[in-house]
């Protein structure tokens, strides 16, 4: 119960256009999540497939894809989420909030580490592209439409292409 208080106190403090916990309930984030921590579950028990069957389900109901191999902090957002990708290996920190469209991916094949590494309290605009096993530092701000190829320090600033 606590979970579900916590991602509806979440989701009502992000966005302004939310006027009851019951709306809380129909929007895209809010079941892509639930999904999301079922599946984080099933993949940190190596049910790969059922981890996967799932994340395949929410991103059918959603428009939004979440690899169950991503972690995840807490006080996460993804607003107006249709078109968002965010990879196996991705990292994200606590209070950070994401726009639709985004894509935290990788640029090949590595069996490692091969997607972004998101700090605390980083906001990334609408259509945001960033690719590789770089990191986003604390604060930053990732403008709407920004590639980002290359490690972003704290408390920055970045518009267009990053490299």
């Amino acid at each position: 119960m606590k979970f579900f208080k916590n991602l509806i106190k979440t989701i009502k403090d992000k966005d302004p256009a939310i006027h009851s916990n019951l709306e809380v309930l129909v929007y895209p984030f809010f079941k892509v999540y639930i999904y999301y921590k079922i599946a984080h579950f099933l993949y940190l028990h190596k049910l790969y497939f059922w981890a996967r069957f799932l994340s395949e389900k929410a991103k059918k109901r959603t428009g939004i894809e979440i690899h169950p191999g991503a972690v995840i902090g807490k006080n996460f957002f993804i607003d107006h989420g249709t078109g968002v990708v965010i990879g196996e290996t991705t990292v994200i920190g606590d209070n950070v909030m994401l726009y639709h469209g985004v894509t935290l991916g990788g640029t090949g094949k590595d069996k490692e580490k091969r997607h972004p590494t998101i700090k605390d309290n980083v906001t990334i605009g609408a259509g945001a592209i960033i690719l590789g096993n770089i990191v986003v530092g604390e604060n930053a701000i990732i403008g709407a439409g920004s590639i980002v190829l290359k490690d972003v320090p704290c408390n920055k600033v970045v518009v267009g292409v990053y490299k």
